[in-house]
């Protein structure tokens, strides 16, 4: 990426020197910083959003989350912040860890075990994370 020649080279560099130029603490941002900006929504939040507040014979919030899960382990486990997000929220909709392991074993049969391997190891990153209540 160093050539002075390739033009998406100048054009990321470009971005970069106006993302630092408007905040110079994006300087220092990554991918995974985005994680912390998106807080974790309540179970109650998650239920009325995308649960059966709308719909009482539809699926529930965890219900759907799981499929999220499903998803995004067949395409890949590429969508790394996803996964992390997705888990994290999975736990706050009641989820348990066992639910959370089954559904990413279960799309090992579409993705692949490389994927289920690295789903399972983004997942094992947020389950095994100090929880806020451990910090205080």
């Amino acid at each position: 990426m160093s050539d002075p020649t390739n033009p998406f080279a100048a054009m990321m560099r470009m971005g970069q020197d106006m993302a630092k130029t408007m905040n110079p603490a994006l300087e220092a941002f990554t991918p995974k910083g985005f994680e912390n900006l998106m807080p974790t929504m309540s179970a109650e939040m998650m239920e009325a959003f995308m649960g059966k507040t709308l719909n009482p014979e539809g699926l529930d919030a965890k219900t759907r989350l799981l499929l999220t899960l499903t998803g995004l382990t067949i395409q890949g486990a590429q969508a790394e912040s996803q996964i992390r997000i997705t888990v994290r929220h999975l736990v706050e909709a009641g989820a348990t860890k066992q639910e959370i392991a089954e559904t990413i074993a279960q799309a090992a049969m579409f993705g692949g075990v490389p994927a289920m391997s690295k789903a399972m190891e983004l997942a094992t990153e947020v389950l095994d994370a100090p929880t806020e209540e451990e910090d205080e």
